[in-house]
């Protein structure tokens, strides 16, 4: 993590000083500093700080992984990755849900009615999905 940890404060460094350029660069005198852009690339500065100092400040606490060491392969770094479930349909059901959501801010806000409970059957089901049948207890 401590590698991690200098390439995201070196990122920040090298985005704050992309952010006063930028920010020197499109000063006008009629308008003053472009204000979205500047205001982007500070924003991005400091999310790349706090990810910085949070990998850093991490990296003390634990014990230094395959990232760390120069002479590991990897091999090293490999283990559970998690669990996933093999399949589901819950998914389907929201992405068509979130379809009929997006299309009612096209044709009308009415359709929001047709695809809230679709999301919400295909929410509850991915949520509870080990809680019953065949996987349950899995």
């Amino acid at each position: 993590m401590k590698e991690q940890g200098k390439i995201f404060l070196g990122l920040s460094v090298f985005v704050l000083a992309m952010a006063v350029t930028y920010g020197l660069w499109t000063n006008n005198s009629d308008h003053g500093i472009e204000a979205a852009g500047t205001t982007a690339l500070f924003l991005a500065f400091a999310l790349c700080a706090f990810i910085g100092y949070y990998l850093a400040f991490t990296a003390r606490r634990v014990d230094s992984g395959a990232g760390d060491n120069p002479e590991a392969e990897v091999a090293d770094d490999s283990g559970e990755l998690g669990f996933f479930a093999p399949h589901s349909w819950q998914p389907l059901s929201l992405a068509v849900g979130g379809a009929l959501a997006f299309l009612g801010v096209i044709f009308g806000w009415w359709l929001m009615f047709w695809s809230l409970p679709i999301i919400l059957i295909g929410l509850f089901g991915w949520v509870f999905e080990f809680y019953r049948g065949e996987n349950q207890n899995q």
